[in-house]
């Protein structure tokens, strides 16, 4: 059984459709043991408690630096026993302390199709640029701002009278779906990763499908 940890600074709708794969069995051996927050009013921490799962609280005023923040919040993965980092939702760079001891083993979730429109406006740069096709991507976490390898991604055409609030609310609805899928490719040990790019291993002979 992989034990996930999700990290999320906000409402936690992603977290809440992760469970929701869990309990209808889109992902099996595999359950969320803790979730961690930053910001003690983030709504992510009360779905936890919905479900029963140990929650903490790790505040940025608390610690000096970004890598004093991670080495406690490492020590406390590390004791959970954590497999699987998940991001959903929070708001906070990495750093290279916590990217080294989950390399490929923590994921994001990004409001676009990267590398176009990284960073925490991708709905509103993408919509602001006039594309006519956007999305979101699910890829393994990095020393970069939303530049790791890429897991999958999905498209979504753009209509003339989206906004960002309309634009971001169909964008959810995907990575809702999306995400869970994701981890499950990874619990169920498919994702290989070569460099950049990540495949969907294959149990038959052939080579590996490209995955994104």
């Amino acid at each position: 059984m992989k034990r996930i940890a999700v990290l999320a600074s906000g409402n936690g709708s992603t977290l809440e459709a992760i469970l929701m794969a869990i309990e209808r069995g889109q992902i099996q051996n595999a359950r969320v043991t803790l979730v961690n927050s930053d910001q003690e009013k983030a709504y992510a921490l009360v779905r936890a408690e919905k479900y029963g799962i140990p929650w903490a609280l790790f505040r940025k005023e608390d610690y000096p630096d970004r890598e004093s923040y991670d080495r406690a919040l490492l020590k406390r993965l590390q004791a959970e026993q954590i497999d699987l980092v998940v991001l959903a939702g929070f708001m906070r760079l990495v750093s290279p302390v916590l990217v080294a001891a989950f390399r490929n083993r923590m994921m994001n979730i990004h409001p676009s199709l990267l590398p176009a429109f990284p960073g925490t406006r991708g709905v509103a740069d993408a919509l602001a640029y006039g594309v006519k096709v956007t999305g979101c991507t699910v890829h393994f976490v990095d020393e970069g701002m939303d530049t790791g390898p890429i897991i999958l991604q999905e498209a979504l055409p753009v209509r003339e009278d989206d906004t960002v609030e309309s634009l971001t609310e169909k964008i959810h609805r995907i990575e809702h779906r999306l995400y869970p899928k994701a981890i499950d490719l990874w619990v169920r040990g498919k994702i290989k990763v070569e460099g950049r790019r990540c495949y969907l291993e294959q149990t038959e002979t052939g080579a590996p499908e490209r995955l994104g």
